[in-house]
């Protein structure tokens, strides 16, 4: 064998090599973004999953349907109406804690609604806020959960007022806008 010929066949078996590491890492590298994109939602997925694979095909697939979202940011006049809006329901919880928390599960909604996502199944509502919201998110679930006691009169005042403080934190979160601290969806109006 020439010295060109073993340098090219030393060559492709590094190549050879390269690729089969970079294909074995591959799952790794997903896993590892997937888990740092999604947080605590990531956990959460995987642990009701059949297994770590399915969960991030969910997750990915989120990541999918989301980019396909008309998202966009608020107005300045839009947000002001909104903390107008959350200030009512904070007053409200005073005189009427139950109404308080339909109001503040309505904004939140709204709030959505407005910003493009849709709103019409509550397990959807969660997958789609999960990318870019997916610290709040769990926050929306605890204030989902104790709203459905509620509305069954099996929630304390005090479990209202938690759900209270849930809410304000997805709402907020909405609020600023994804296009203020991330750039997740290239197909939104958002100045990234």
């Amino acid at each position: 064998m020439s010295g060109e010929v073993l340098t090219i066949v030393i060559v492709l078996i590094v190549l050879a090599v390269l690729i089969v590491a970079a294909l074995a890492l591959r799952p790794m590298w997903r896993s590892r973004r997937l888990r740092r994109k999604f947080g605590p939602e990531y956990d959460r997925t995987v642990q009701e999953s059949d297994d770590r694979r399915s969960a991030e095909r969910e997750l990915a697939e989120r990541e999918r349907r989301h980019q396909e979202l008309q998202l966009r940011d608020l107005s300045d006049q839009e947000r002001q109406r909104y903390e107008m809006e959350w200030a009512r329901v904070q007053e409200q919880f005073i005189d009427d804690p139950p109404q308080a928390l339909g109001a503040a599960d309505r904004l939140v909604l709204a709030i959505m609604s407005d910003r493009g996502y849709p709103t019409q199944n509550y397990q959807q509502q969660v997958a789609d806020l999960s990318v870019e919201h997916a610290e709040p998110v769990g926050h929306y679930r605890t204030a989902h959960d104790i709203a459905d006691r509620a509305a069954g009169g099996s929630a304390s005042t005090e479990d209202m007022r938690t759900a209270i403080v849930h809410y304000r934190e997805l709402f907020q979160d909405l609020l600023v806008g994804a296009g203020h601290h991330s750039t997740h969806n290239s197909h939104s109006t958002r100045k990234d």
